[in-house]
């Protein structure tokens, strides 16, 4: 008897997902818990796995298409998977890379990569050498691709235009000396890997600056509710997290209660969960104030955008050796610019800077974390 392949809970207030990709089709043979389709929600995107091993024997729902929370996407014939013998090619066979736009013409027009001559760099086949072997030439000068936005990436740009319409956001900035970070970092960082199997990264000691910071400053870890203001007694922190779907932010439960290694090792855990598509929609909400770290892809210095319902977010950014005055000398330091964009509604500009600014005195004192523990 078919089993039946259906939407799962994905989170409070999700009834409906948005058909990915199908990593399965129409008569393929899955393994239990092997990766069936990717399912696009408007806070994650995740993975549906096969509840049985056998064969996909049809599919109803396309990639775009809508379906509710226990719709039934595609049946399953239970059975013996059967195992797919890999395709080993001549030794001397080197087939040309083919780019994601080439791939789907070549699948729409049943065109075979070594048919086409590429000529992109390093002999990939580009969208334009497949046109170009059809005799498509019209279509070999278009200069632009539509690609309908998935339903994450609608949500995150429905909710980032929201911030902007809702809330009073202003940004202030301070820079930051990572001198004594990373002279602890140099110290402790291989005895701390060997003792807990994680490396020591700069994000636990900007988790627990803002922790600190947010103590201090309690409207930075508040909301507005209706005409209320809401002040958190928890510190749930979140870590902007990039898939390359789009920006994900999993949450820190009770990030003041977490040891360093604890913090890496959570952070840790969202990166590659991310990737996989595995996060769960309980892990992405929640959060009381956000942490965005656009120096892993090199920027220097922006204004991050607040995560609503929450007042305020923690930008850092790339690290960089720049001379600065110390004692009537010119030194030089490894510095880091920091931004705090936050809700002018709740937080006024004073209680900014000097929130900014104790996160600045943490960082660059972070024995005391330590010591105030």
């Amino acid at each position: 008897m078919p089993i039946e392949l259906k939407i799962p809970a994905a989170g409070e207030s999700v009834s409906e997902v948005e058909i990915g990709s199908w990593l399965k089709q129409k008569g393929d043979s899955v393994q239990r818990d092997e990766p069936v389709v990717v399912l696009e929600s408007e806070k994650a995107s995740m993975e549906l796995p096969a509840p049985a091993a056998g064969i996909i024997t049809e599919v109803l729902k396309k990639q775009g298409d809508t379906a509710a929370v226990g719709e039934v996407i595609a049946y399953l014939e239970p059975g013996e998977a059967k195992a797919e013998t890999p395709r080993v090619p001549p030794a001397k066979e080197e087939p040309p890379r083919v780019m994601p736009a080439a791939a789907r013409e070549l699948a729409q027009r049943s065109l075979s990569a070594k048919d086409v001559k590429p000529t992109g760099p390093g002999g990939r086949i580009l969208k334009e050498d497949v046109l170009r072997h059809s005799g498509d030439g019209k279509k070999s000068e278009e200069r632009e691709e539509v690609v309908p936005m998935t339903k994450l990436r609608r949500t995150i740009a429905e909710r980032l235009v929201k911030a902007h319409q809702e809330a009073a956001l202003l940004t202030t900035f301070n820079e930051v000396d990572m001198s004594e970070v990373m002279a602890l970092r140099k110290q402790f960082g291989e005895s701390f890997q060997a003792k807990h199997g994680v490396k020591l990264g700069f994000m636990s000691f900007f988790v627990k600056a803002c922790v600190e910071a947010l103590k201090e400053f309690p409207e930075v870890n508040a909301e507005i509710r209706g005409t209320n203001i809401v002040y958190h007694r928890h510190y749930d922190i979140g870590i902007a997290v990039g898939t390359g779907r789009g920006l994900v932010v999993p949450v820190l439960r009770n990030a003041e209660r977490l040891s360093f290694s604890e913090i890496e090792k959570g952070i840790g855990d969202f990166g590659k969960r991310a990737k996989e598509n595995k996060l769960l929609p309980d892990e992405l909400q929640g959060g009381t104030f956000t942490i965005s770290n656009g120096g892993v892809y090199g920027s220097l210095l922006s204004t991050p955008i607040v995560n609503p319902p929450q007042s305020g977010v923690l930008g850092m950014h790339a690290i960089q050796e720049r001379p600065v005055a110390r004692d009537g000398a010119v030194v030089i330091r490894p510095m880091m610019y920091v931004a705090l964009s936050y809700d002018h509604r709740i937080i006024d500009g004073q209680g900014a800077v000097s929130f900014l600014k104790r996160i600045k005195d943490v960082i660059e004192h972070p024995a005391r974390m330590l010591i105030e523990a």
